[in-house]
């Protein structure tokens, strides 16, 4: 009790503390005034993050971030290397400094809560931490206040929030003085200094997924993901917030390579040695063309018949796995209204399932199983463990989940595929999926926020316009943007190795090489050849590209980059000294002169080339290709030309 009457007595003093980078380049400023605290992030001298609000905005209850004392600090130091089983790179550094502010309210309820901040070499990350409390057990967050106040005249590429399509739109830069309206993070951010942010989350649980858009004051301030009440969350206590993530960097093509994303999650608690990255066919490019259907039919795709010829061709093109779309029922009629009815036990009359399994089996091959649910969640999880086990009793480890439809029913209501309950539903079949040793590929998904780290059973997601988009609906630009913005958060199923780019069923808006460079430019964990096996039987020089490039990485260096123009970069196989390296372009035919300076030091290495022939174009001529084979070594340049809407993929094997 006399605690309590000396706190109130107080009038909170005006406290500031900074935490700086381990290389002390960057600078986080913690303020605590007016019973407020308040944050700002400097790199070097330039202000990138001016001084901005934190808390939330609670339902039957003050606003917890307001009559404010400080309790006590904590710092602490981390500096260590991890390895994830699939991703980018084989070794990831994880080097930060930490300080945690613990709060309590001069009042009468005197609520407690901190905020953990870490500032790393490229970036500065924040969370809340609320404890349980005896008269503070619940809570209701109406909003969260949290705020990003950065300059107003930097150049945003976003995408809007709250859209049919969630993620699956193109992006446009923007102001931010015009971002009045939620847009989805990651916020990729060129300031006005020439620096680059993306604004983004890290460790998403339990959570509605953050947005942002401009308040009253004209600051970037999170936007939460309602739920159908129009609350954000529903949230028992203990609670830790996701983390509030400002990548920093001093050009674009060095954001590429931030890890903090993934730094910021927890390392796995379970054995996941079994999880192994996949490259695999698919019997639905097929269905896109017109040539088969989903549903069932004279030209019903996945019949046992079809299934078994496709495996066939696996073992023919040297490819390791098949995806199988349209096998269960619920795909008849008009199939995107069947979700509440569709079954994930039992296969269509012309799909044995058993007979299609025991062939993969003997042929040493991987199954995907699709599970499209059409956003009918509760239909999906009365049905979701017998349907893993199902599928684990027929060998099938692989599982691409699909959520279209603009909301989800969960509960009896409609709901945003990431709101609280979404983001739920989607740990559930993470978290059960690896009770099965089932791996995933999560389309229309929850957007990565690096969790992967903690379950490495997802292999990949979509989150992002893809090749289905093609035909007219996928901007040129669009593959010079996913490298600084959605691939920023994680592996990207962008179903690439489209070779029949002529076909008017589905005409696909690239020169040939690109589609080769698709698969360096966009790292995935499961990577589909996603064209029909006879069309690259046809072409088997360029085909052999896609059969030797790997999947999972050793290294990645972003070789020239800018937002919407040009993006190359070079990966080295995770099993192998090989390197491969690729770029795109835009609209614009260009030259690019890339340094070989990532090389081992007095080796040799067969550069095989493929490239845009001299009359390329994505218009008129985009099957032309050159492949040529030249020897390289560290610090040579390999000239090469892009034409418009093409780009280029070259293999590099020690030795000659």
């Amino acid at each position: 009790m006399s605690f309590k009457i000396k706190l109130f007595s107080k009038k909170p003093k005006e406290k500031q503390f900074e935490i700086e980078s381990p290389d002390k380049n960057i600078k986080c400023r913690v303020r605590l005034r007016d019973g407020r605290v308040y944050y700002e992030v400097k790199k070097n001298e330039d202000l990138l993050i001016r001084e901005s609000r934190l808390g939330f905005k609670l339902h039957g209850e003050d606003d917890l971030g307001q009559n404010l004392a400080l309790v006590r600090t904590q710092k602490k130091s981390e500096n260590e290397v991890w390895s994830p089983i699939v991703g980018e790179e084989k070794q990831i550094h994880n080097q930060y400094n930490e300080t945690v502010f613990y709060l309590t309210e001069i009042t009468e309820k005197q609520r407690l809560f901190s905020v953990r901040f870490r500032v790393f070499n490229d970036g500065v990350a924040f969370r809340y931490e609320i404890p349980p409390q005896p008269s503070f057990q619940r809570i209701i967050v109406v909003d969260e206040l949290t705020e990003f106040n950065l300059d107003l005249n930097g150049q945003a590429w976003r995408i809007p929030a709250y859209q049919a399509t969630k993620y699956e739109l193109n992006y446009e830069k923007w102001p931010v003085y015009e971002l009045r309206d939620a847009v989805h993070t990651p916020l990729t951010v060129e300031t006005n200094s020439n620096k680059y942010l993306s604004i983004h989350e890290a460790a998403l649980y339990n959570y509605g997924s953050m947005t942002l858009k401009l308040n009253a004051d004209r600051r970037l301030q999170a936007d939460i993901t309602p739920l159908s009440d129009g609350n954000k969350a529903y949230l028992d206590l203990p609670f830790d917030s996701p983390w509030r993530v400002i990548m920093i960097a001093d050009s674009a093509i060095e954001l590429t390579v931030n890890r903090m994303i993934l730094n910021l999650n927890t390392p796995p608690k379970e054995d996941f040695s079994w999880v192994k990255p996949l490259k695999f066919l698919g019997i639905w490019w097929a269905m896109y063309v017109g040539e088969w259907t989903w549903a069932e039919g004279k030209k019903h795709g996945a019949s046992t018949e079809h299934a078994k010829q496709y495996l066939d061709w696996c073992v023919k093109l040297g490819v390791s796995g098949l995806l199988i779309e349209g096998w269960n029922n619920g795909w008849s009629g008009e199939w995107s209204m069947n979700g509440k009815f569709t079954d994930y036990l039992h296969p269509v009359a012309d799909f044995n399932m058993e007979e299609v399994s025991e062939k993969a089996r003997e042929y040493n091959l991987d199954l995907i199983a699709q599970h499209e649910t059409v956003g009918q969640i509760d239909n999906y999880e009365r049905q979701l463990e017998s349907a893993f086990s199902y599928l684990v009793s027929n060998g099938i480890h692989y599982v691409k989940t699909g959520y279209t439809g603009s909301k989800m029913l969960i509960a009896g209501r409609q709901e945003f595929h990431h709101s609280q309950v979404g983001v739920l539903h989607y740990q559930k079949t993470v978290e059960l999926a690896s009770r099965y040793q089932i791996m995933l590929n999560i389309h229309e998904p929850i957007k990565g926020t690096g969790i992967e780290r903690t379950y490495p059973n997802i292999l990949t997601r979509e989150g992002a316009k893809g090749q289905e988009y093609e035909g007219g609906k996928i901007r040129l630009n669009h593959a010079t943007i996913l490298p600084f913005t959605r691939m920023l958060c994680g592996a990207f199923d962008y179903t690439p190795g489209i070779f029949d780019l002529r076909n008017p069923a589905k005409r696909v808006y690239t020169t040939l090489a690109r589609q080769l460079a698709y698969y360096v430019v966009f790292y995935s964990g499961m990577q589909m050849l996603a064209d029909r096996p006879e069309v690259y039987e046809k072409q088997p020089v360029i085909f052999e590209f896609l059969q030797k490039v790997p999947v999972s990485w050793q290294t990645t260096i972003p070789l020239l980059g800018k937002i919407g123009e040009y993006y190359a970069v070079a990966r080295r196989d995770s099993l192998s000294p090989d390197w491969y390296v690729a770029g795109v372009t835009n609209e614009e035919s260009r030259r690019m002169n890339l340094n070989m300076e990532f090389l081992e030091e007095g080796v040799k290495y067969t550069a095989y080339v493929y490239r845009d022939g001299a009359a390329s174009d994505y218009r008129e001529n985009p099957l032309e290709i050159e492949v040529e084979r030249k020897i390289v070594e560290r610090g040579d340049f390999l000239d090469i030309w892009l034409a418009a809407g093409g780009g280029f993929a070259v293999r590099l094997v020690k030795g000659y």
